[in-house]
Protein backbone atom coordinates (compact mmCIF):
# COMPACT_ATOMS: atom_id res chain seq x y z
CA UNK A 1 0.00 0.00 0.00
CA UNK A 2 1.50 3.35 -1.00
CA UNK A 3 1.96 6.12 1.54
CA UNK A 4 -0.87 8.38 0.43
CA UNK A 5 -3.39 5.56 0.15
CA UNK A 6 -2.48 4.43 3.67
CA UNK A 7 -2.71 8.02 4.95
CA UNK A 8 -6.24 8.32 3.52
CA UNK A 9 -7.37 5.06 5.13
CA UNK A 10 -5.81 5.99 8.48
CA UNK A 11 -7.58 9.35 8.30
CA UNK A 12 -10.87 7.65 7.35
CA UNK A 13 -10.63 5.40 10.41
CA UNK A 14 -10.01 8.43 12.64
CA UNK A 15 -12.88 10.46 11.17
CA UNK A 16 -15.33 7.53 11.35
CA UNK A 17 -14.33 6.84 14.96
CA UNK A 18 -14.85 10.52 15.77
CA UNK A 19 -17.98 11.34 13.73
CA UNK A 20 -19.46 8.04 12.59
CA UNK A 21 -20.04 6.92 9.02
CA UNK A 22 -22.86 9.42 8.43
CA UNK A 23 -20.55 12.21 9.58
CA UNK A 24 -17.82 11.25 7.12
CA UNK A 25 -17.25 14.07 4.64
CA UNK A 26 -14.66 13.77 1.90
CA UNK A 27 -13.56 17.37 2.46
CA UNK A 28 -12.77 16.70 6.13
CA UNK A 29 -11.15 13.39 5.29
CA UNK A 30 -8.91 14.98 2.67
CA UNK A 31 -7.87 17.70 5.13
CA UNK A 32 -7.19 15.08 7.83
CA UNK A 33 -5.03 13.05 5.43
CA UNK A 34 -3.43 16.21 3.96
CA UNK A 35 -4.35 15.25 0.41
CA UNK A 36 -6.73 16.63 -2.18
CA UNK A 37 -10.33 15.48 -2.60
CA UNK A 38 -9.42 14.44 -6.13
CA UNK A 39 -6.78 12.03 -4.77
CA UNK A 40 -9.33 10.41 -2.46
CA UNK A 41 -11.63 9.80 -5.42
CA UNK A 42 -8.69 8.64 -7.56
CA UNK A 43 -7.79 5.90 -5.09
CA UNK A 44 -11.27 4.79 -4.00
CA UNK A 45 -13.70 5.82 -6.74
CA UNK A 46 -16.61 6.91 -4.57
CA UNK A 47 -17.80 7.02 -0.97
CA UNK A 48 -18.92 3.36 -1.03
CA UNK A 49 -15.50 2.28 -2.27
CA UNK A 50 -13.82 4.32 0.44
CA UNK A 51 -15.98 2.70 3.13
CA UNK A 52 -15.30 -0.81 1.86
CA UNK A 53 -11.55 -0.25 1.79
CA UNK A 54 -11.61 1.41 5.22
CA UNK A 55 -13.42 -1.60 6.64
CA UNK A 56 -10.73 -3.91 5.23
CA UNK A 57 -7.99 -1.64 6.53
CA UNK A 58 -9.49 -1.67 10.03
CA UNK A 59 -9.81 -5.46 9.89
CA UNK A 60 -6.19 -5.85 8.79
CA UNK A 61 -5.03 -3.52 11.55
CA UNK A 62 -6.94 -5.54 14.16
CA UNK A 63 -5.40 -8.72 12.75
CA UNK A 64 -1.97 -7.19 13.26
CA UNK A 65 -2.39 -6.11 16.87
CA UNK A 66 -4.20 -9.28 17.98
CA UNK A 67 -1.26 -11.39 16.90
CA UNK A 68 1.06 -9.93 19.51
CA UNK A 69 2.87 -13.17 20.13
CA UNK A 70 3.44 -16.20 17.91
CA UNK A 71 1.53 -19.39 18.70
CA UNK A 72 3.42 -22.04 20.65
CA UNK A 73 3.35 -25.74 19.94
CA UNK A 74 -0.07 -27.03 18.98
CA UNK A 75 -0.79 -28.53 22.39
CA UNK A 76 -4.15 -27.99 24.15
CA UNK A 77 -2.70 -25.92 27.01
CA UNK A 78 -0.70 -23.64 24.71
CA UNK A 79 -3.63 -23.34 22.31
CA UNK A 80 -5.94 -22.24 25.13
CA UNK A 81 -3.45 -19.52 26.08
CA UNK A 82 -3.22 -18.45 22.44
CA UNK A 83 -7.02 -18.31 22.11
CA UNK A 84 -7.35 -16.24 25.28
CA UNK A 85 -4.48 -13.99 24.24
CA UNK A 86 -5.96 -13.40 20.79
CA UNK A 87 -9.42 -12.43 22.03
CA UNK A 88 -8.30 -10.34 25.00
CA UNK A 89 -6.08 -8.21 22.76
CA UNK A 90 -9.30 -6.78 21.34
CA UNK A 91 -9.82 -5.17 24.76
CA UNK A 92 -6.55 -3.26 25.11
CA UNK A 93 -6.80 0.21 26.58
CA UNK A 94 -4.67 1.87 23.89
CA UNK A 95 -5.56 4.69 21.46
CA UNK A 96 -5.10 2.46 18.41
CA UNK A 97 -7.37 -0.32 19.68
CA UNK A 98 -10.01 2.13 20.92
CA UNK A 99 -10.03 3.97 17.59
CA UNK A 100 -10.12 0.73 15.60
CA UNK A 101 -12.90 -0.78 17.71
CA UNK A 102 -14.96 2.41 17.57
CA UNK A 103 -14.62 2.72 13.79
CA UNK A 104 -15.47 -0.96 13.33
CA UNK A 105 -18.60 -0.54 15.44
CA UNK A 106 -19.64 2.53 13.44
CA UNK A 107 -19.18 0.69 10.14
CA UNK A 108 -21.08 -2.33 11.45
CA UNK A 109 -23.99 -0.17 12.61
CA UNK A 110 -24.08 1.76 9.34
CA UNK A 111 -24.52 -1.47 7.36
CA UNK A 112 -28.17 -1.38 8.48
CA UNK A 113 -28.58 1.62 6.16
CA UNK A 114 -25.77 0.95 3.66
CA UNK A 115 -26.29 -2.52 2.14
CA UNK A 116 -23.05 -2.32 0.14
CA UNK A 117 -21.13 -2.85 3.38
CA UNK A 118 -23.00 -5.99 4.41
CA UNK A 119 -21.10 -8.45 2.21
CA UNK A 120 -17.74 -7.09 3.39
CA UNK A 121 -18.86 -7.42 7.01
CA UNK A 122 -20.24 -10.91 6.41
CA UNK A 123 -16.96 -12.05 4.90
CA UNK A 124 -14.91 -10.48 7.70
CA UNK A 125 -17.17 -12.06 10.34
CA UNK A 126 -17.00 -15.48 8.69
CA UNK A 127 -13.21 -15.35 8.55
CA UNK A 128 -12.97 -14.30 12.21
CA UNK A 129 -15.26 -17.14 13.30
CA UNK A 130 -13.20 -19.59 11.23
CA UNK A 131 -9.96 -18.47 12.89
CA UNK A 132 -11.40 -18.75 16.41
CA UNK A 133 -12.94 -22.15 15.58
CA UNK A 134 -9.49 -23.35 14.43
CA UNK A 135 -7.95 -22.27 17.74
CA UNK A 136 -10.75 -24.02 19.65
CA UNK A 137 -10.10 -27.11 17.54
CA UNK A 138 -6.50 -27.15 18.72
CA UNK A 139 -7.72 -27.05 22.32
CA UNK A 140 -10.05 -30.02 21.73
CA UNK A 141 -9.20 -31.84 18.48
CA UNK A 142 -12.04 -34.32 19.08
CA UNK A 143 -14.77 -31.65 19.06
CA UNK A 144 -17.02 -31.74 15.94
CA UNK A 145 -16.60 -28.87 13.50
CA UNK A 146 -20.18 -27.67 14.01
CA UNK A 147 -19.63 -27.44 17.78
CA UNK A 148 -16.39 -25.47 17.24
CA UNK A 149 -18.09 -23.04 14.88
CA UNK A 150 -21.01 -22.50 17.27
CA UNK A 151 -18.62 -21.80 20.15
CA UNK A 152 -16.58 -19.42 17.97
CA UNK A 153 -19.75 -17.57 16.92
CA UNK A 154 -20.82 -17.10 20.53
CA UNK A 155 -17.37 -15.86 21.58
CA UNK A 156 -17.05 -13.35 18.74
CA UNK A 157 -20.59 -12.04 19.22
CA UNK A 158 -19.96 -11.66 22.96
CA UNK A 159 -16.69 -9.87 22.30
CA UNK A 160 -18.42 -7.36 20.01
CA UNK A 161 -21.00 -6.67 22.72
CA UNK A 162 -18.38 -6.37 25.46
CA UNK A 163 -16.33 -4.07 23.25
CA UNK A 164 -19.28 -1.70 22.81
CA UNK A 165 -19.92 -1.50 26.55
CA UNK A 166 -16.19 -1.13 27.22
CA UNK A 167 -15.83 1.70 24.71
CA UNK A 168 -18.65 3.74 26.24
CA UNK A 169 -17.30 3.24 29.76
CA UNK A 170 -20.00 0.93 31.11
CA UNK A 171 -17.41 -1.81 31.66
CA UNK A 172 -13.88 -1.12 32.95
CA UNK A 173 -11.17 -2.79 30.88
CA UNK A 174 -10.26 -5.30 33.57
CA UNK A 175 -13.86 -6.38 34.13
CA UNK A 176 -14.53 -6.71 30.39
CA UNK A 177 -11.45 -8.92 30.05
CA UNK A 178 -12.51 -11.06 33.02
CA UNK A 179 -15.96 -11.58 31.50
CA UNK A 180 -14.35 -12.59 28.20
CA UNK A 181 -11.95 -14.93 29.96
CA UNK A 182 -14.84 -16.61 31.80
CA UNK A 183 -16.77 -17.06 28.53
CA UNK A 184 -13.73 -18.64 26.87
CA UNK A 185 -13.33 -21.16 29.71
CA UNK A 186 -17.05 -21.97 29.65
CA UNK A 187 -16.98 -22.60 25.90
CA UNK A 188 -13.86 -24.75 26.15
CA UNK A 189 -15.38 -26.81 28.95
CA UNK A 190 -18.48 -27.35 26.84
CA UNK A 191 -16.70 -28.49 23.68
CA UNK A 192 -17.03 -32.16 24.53
CA UNK A 193 -20.75 -31.88 25.24
CA UNK A 194 -23.14 -32.48 22.33
CA UNK A 195 -25.25 -29.47 21.35
CA UNK A 196 -28.68 -30.36 19.97
CA UNK A 197 -28.44 -27.78 17.16
CA UNK A 198 -24.91 -28.89 16.26
CA UNK A 199 -25.84 -32.59 16.30
CA UNK A 200 -28.80 -31.83 14.07
CA UNK A 201 -26.58 -30.07 11.53
CA UNK A 202 -24.14 -32.98 11.45
CA UNK A 203 -26.81 -35.54 10.51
Amino acid sequence: MNGRRRAILEAAARVIARRGVRGLRVEELAAEARVSKALVYYHFGDRAGLLRHTLRFIGDRAERYTRGRPPGKHEPENSLRELEHRLLLELQDTPEVRENSTAWGELRASAVFEPELREELRQAGTEWVREIAELLGRVDPAAPDAVLVSAAERLTVLLEGLSTRWLIGVLPTGHARELMRGAILAEVEGLGLPEPCAVGRLR
